[in-house]
């Protein structure tokens, strides 16, 4: 009988034993499964060695920007992500949920009084400066001014003499064909001058700053007396915001929404990036201004070491076309006019609810510092992505060293984002938010950046502890500041001169109610009508 026992128990172990070791096996054979091309972009998994490039070592550098694989090289299935993303509690979904549109559409179309350009009295070529989006700004101005003063537009010269020192020019950034054909009906656009009239004389303007169709009209025609060619010198700013003609408006609507659209490569690579985003699911685009150029510019130093304080004061007394000089950056950040730090983001997304697994998308250049300032918030957040995590160093090869083709990528990047989150309102902050507003008011979340800092600088002396409480607080003060449809700001009270026009909302930030129309009701006779 115990033989017969023993036997029993030796051969259940043999059982247990194999069955151990299938089990083990085919958790071994699950972790190498290789998922169809058909449903994934596979990258090379050697990167050449034989010379390292100037962004290598760069990407080398910020750490921080490898911690994680691409999520087309290791996630798990699609329909688990989706499973999860359904489980979610109703809090949750909320978050994600864009601000109601009210029926708004665009509207640029023009009116029946609109006319086509008659036979044009001259050139105009536009000297565009600053950075893309300020340069973007710029050239849909030009192509309004064009139409006012019956201009045959050049293709404009970007600038490549600013703090970014990017040799690219128009065709390298933007679809230049498609640019000049899309503006047939509104202005003639031509790739460059004339052989014939290259070597005429030209006056050379510097337009005036937020400018009304008179000025044009009057002042700038009044050139093509004595002139064929007209230069303006820059071209930020030169339109005002308000108070121009409607077909004026919503051509230069047309202009950035329909005919501004980048250059093929670019626009293919940045739907690659947000194809491999959206592989992780929802996710939120954080600009994340925290770079070199806007500390030292607005001499903003929270957070920082004395020697890199002092390594931005010096770049700030070394750019020349840089006017203020001497800035305290208590008060910069007390009034609100400094980024936010990347800790004080993650306190901030945090306190809105944002679970530790949400995708985030960093648009922004290196990170100052580096993993010594993204620490706190990449703990907080681990799924950090950026470009160079997205994609190969041979993908992003073509771009490298052109930085308004980089800021390209991150721009549509943010666009298509669920949620778009600026930590300080800069050009790219404001194009942006003006993009989505027109594409149909997807969420766009401005942080309060005034009120934060009082806050984070009470939980950094103990008067104020993160949780329901401040969570609470900090939903409720924006409430409100989520991108939901508006009109244009106008200028703030008692403002005067340039101050007033610097005062009001940017057309390219909310072009409502210029070119967004709320549909009406089936029972009324019109088609659109402005609330």
């Amino acid at each position: 009988m115990q033989k017969k026992r023993w036997r029993t128990v030796v051969i259940v172990r043999k059982v247990l034993t194999f069955a151990i070791a299938a089990i083990a096996l085919v958790a071994l054979l699950y972790v190498h499964v290789v998922f169809p091309a058909s449903e994934v972009t596979k990258l090379p998994d050697k990167l050449p060695t034989q010379h390292e490039s100037s962004y290598q070592r760069l990407r080398r550098e910020r750490s921080w920007t490898q911690e994680h694989a691409p999520p087309h090289l290791a996630k798990a299935p699609l329909a688990a992500r989706k499973s999860d993303v359904a489980s979610r509690n109703g809090s949750l979904d909320k978050l994600w949920k864009p601000p109601p549109n009210r029926d708004y559409v665009p509207c640029v179309a023009p009116s029946p009084i609109y006319t086509s350009p008659p036979e044009s009295r001259g050139y105009l070529l536009v000297h565009t400066n600053g950075g893309l989006n300020q340069m973007r700004a710029g050239i849909c101005d030009m192509v309004a001014v064009a139409h006012i003063i019956n201009a045959t537009l050049v293709i404009p010269e970007l600038d490549k003499r600013s703090l970014w020192q990017d040799s690219s020019n128009f065709s390298d950034v933007f679809d230049e064909d498609h640019f000049i054909s899309s503006l047939e009906n509104d202005v003639k656009v031509v790739k460059k001058l004339p052989e014939e009239v290259a070597s005429a004389t030209k006056a050379v303007k510097h337009f005036r700053s937020w400018s009304g169709v008179d000025y044009y009209e009057e002042e700038i025609a009044r050139l093509w007396d004595e002139y064929l060619i007209i230069r303006a010198a820059k071209s930020d700013s030169r339109l005002a915001n308000n108070n121009l003609p409607p077909d004026i408006q919503k051509l230069r609507c047309r202009a950035c929404y329909q005919a501004l659209r980048f250059a093929p490569k670019i626009e293919a690579m940045g739907k690659m990036l947000v194809d491999r985003m959206r592989s992780y699911g929802p996710y939120i685009a954080l600009h994340l201004r925290f770079e070199k150029d806007m500390l030292a510019f607005s001499g903003c130093t929270h957070d920082l070491s004395p020697e890199e304080a002092e390594e931005l004061k010096t770049i700030r007394e070394n750019t020349t076309w840089w006017k203020v000089k001497e800035i305290d950056p208590v008060e910069q950040r007390t009034k609100g006019y400094c980024p936010l730090t990347p800790r004080e983001v993650g306190v901030f997304l945090s306190a809105l609810g944002f679970p530790s697994n949400t995708p985030i998308y960093i648009a922004a250049g290196e990170i100052y510092g580096g993993d010594s300032h993204m620490s706190d918030l990449l703990s907080r957040y681990p799924l950090l992505m950026n470009k160079e995590k997205l994609a190969s160093v041979e993908e992003l090869e073509p771009f490298i060293n052109h930085s308004s083709q980089l800021a390209a990528l991150d721009y549509i990047v943010s666009v298509e984002s669920d949620i778009f989150i600026p930590s300080y309102s800069g050009n790219m902050a404001r194009a942006v938010e003006g993009h989505r507003r027109f594409l149909g008011h997807r969420k766009t979340i401005s942080p309060d950046r005034r009120t934060l800092v009082r806050i984070i600088d009470k939980i950094d002396q103990g008067r104020m502890k993160e949780g329901k409480n401040l969570s609470n607080r900090i939903i409720e003060i924006h409430r409100r500041r989520q991108g939901s449809p508006r009109k244009r700001k106008g200028p703030i009270a008692g403002t005067k001169g340039t101050d007033r026009f610097r005062s009001e909302e940017a057309f390219y930030v909310n072009p409502l109610p210029d070119c967004l129309c709320q549909k009406v009701s089936s029972y009324t006779n019109n088609s659109h009508s402005i609330r």
